[in-house]
């Protein structure tokens, strides 16, 4: 996926250059860096951020291949900003049981579908994590689930809430299509293969949005809001920080603090 899109964004950083009657990397210089660099004025601090780092692989590659002489990467100026200026978007309960009593557990997709909002909402999974997880991910005699995060790489063992275990064997036995692959969550249209990487289910959470007459435009509602839905809800029941960020997997405490601006109560403690 990040290849994807360093490619994408490395390929519109070329556009510029033809526009600008540039036809060979090896005539790239500094100043045509960064007057691209100001086209993306207006544009939020992470595309602009992805955007220049896509660059700087592009440029360390030209380099290493001898297109370009210069180390023109390390030249390249990052964006100066804060990461987290932005309040993270979470679900009140009035939503998220309208969400969730949405969902028809009748037929084998609402099975999956209920199962994987309940570990995102829950236990505060990222979306590529539950795409990941397989058979031996799930230890039921301990009622815990061991799984190696994607984007961290670290090792992360939670407690199983009995609502989603339940779910997931519920999709196992009755739901899940009869398919020999380890990963636990797959399509339902045939051939029946895992999700592909770039698929973030937001397509799965927005179909039972319009069911239960939940705005879909109104504010950002994709899965990862469910992961800050759990957190939001763990800090409502004074849960301390360093546990939670135990719990979502987060290597630096500082990264689950901005959590508390959902909360005016905590924020002001």
């Amino acid at each position: 996926v990040t290849v994807g899109h360093y490619v994408k964004q490395s390929e519109r950083f070329m556009d510029y250059l033809v526009s600008q009657k540039i036809f060979d990397c090896h005539k790239i210089t500094l100043p045509m860096i960064n007057s691209y660099i100001r086209t993306l004025v207006g544009y939020t601090y992470k595309t602009v951020e992805q955007n220049i780092c896509s660059i700087r692989a592009f440029l360390r590659y030209l380099q290493e291949q001898e297109i370009l002489k210069g180390d023109l990467a390390t030249k390249t100026p990052m964006v100066q900003a804060r990461k987290q200026t932005r309040i993270p978007s979470v679900w009140t309960k009035k939503e998220l049981d309208a969400l969730i009593g949405a969902i028809d557990r009748g037929n084998p997709k609402g099975k999956r579908d209920y199962a994987i909002i309940l570990l995102a909402c829950v236990l505060g999974l990222r979306v590529k994590d539950i795409k990941h997880l397989t058979f031996d991910c799930f230890h039921w005699e301990e009622k815990k689930l061991v799984f190696t995060q994607s984007k961290t790489k670290e090792r992360v063992v939670l407690p199983i809430p009995a609502e989603v275990g339940w779910a997931v064997i519920d999709y196992l036995r009755y739901g899940r299509p009869k398919v020999d692959s380890p990963v636990i969550f797959v399509r339902h249209l045939a051939p029946f293969l895992p999700f592909a990487e770039e698929d973030h289910l937001y397509q799965l959470i927005r179909a039972h949005m319009r069911v239960a007459h939940l705005p879909t435009l109104k504010k950002h509602r994709g899965m990862h809001s469910l992961r800050h839905t759990a957190a939001s809800r763990l800090l409502e029941q004074d849960t301390p920080l360093s546990v939670i960020s135990d719990i979502l997997g987060h290597a630096d405490t500082d990264s689950t603090t901005v959590y508390l601006k959902v909360d005016i109560k905590k924020l002001k403690e």
